[in-house]
């Protein structure tokens, strides 16, 4: 990389960082690949249809923690729990998918939605995106 240059040759803002092409493209390729892991709870979403009656008979695991305003658990450590009622159904997809697969750490989580099928997961998120009625 030459020392000066002209006004015609503007350095790119990955030249003046020292990252190279090569590390560019890398890093397209590495997000290219993790959208392409992050699609199956969107195709699952879209494959599935969702059966709110039957979400009612599956949110007991749900309702002791994350419809209890302002509750904490203690376990691993004290964690806010969210109030998913509301939330985006793709959210809650890719959230509980990610949990199952061990993506996301928290244990209580990762347990609870390692048994859930495909079909609870799309039948939660949309119970919950619709306001849990």
């Amino acid at each position: 990389m030459p020392l000066f240059r002209s006004s015609a040759q503007v350095m790119t803002p990955n030249e003046r960082s020292g990252v190279s092409g090569q590390a560019t493209r890398r890093a397209a390729g590495v997000a290219a690949v993790l959208s392409l892991l992050a699609m199956p709870a969107a195709v699952l979403a879209q494959d599935l249809k969702p059966d709110l009656e039957a979400a009612k008979a599956k949110v007991s695991n749900c309702i002791g923690c994350h419809q209890i305003p302002l509750y904490r658990a203690s376990f691993p450590q004290v964690y806010s729990v969210p109030m998913i009622v509301g939330q985006g159904e793709r959210y809650l997809v890719n959230a509980l998918t990610a949990y199952r697969k061990g993506d996301r750490s928290h244990p209580t989580m990762r347990a609870i939605a390692g048994s859930l099928s495909d079909q609870d997961i799309v039948d939660l998120a949309a119970f919950y995106a619709n306001g849990a009625k």
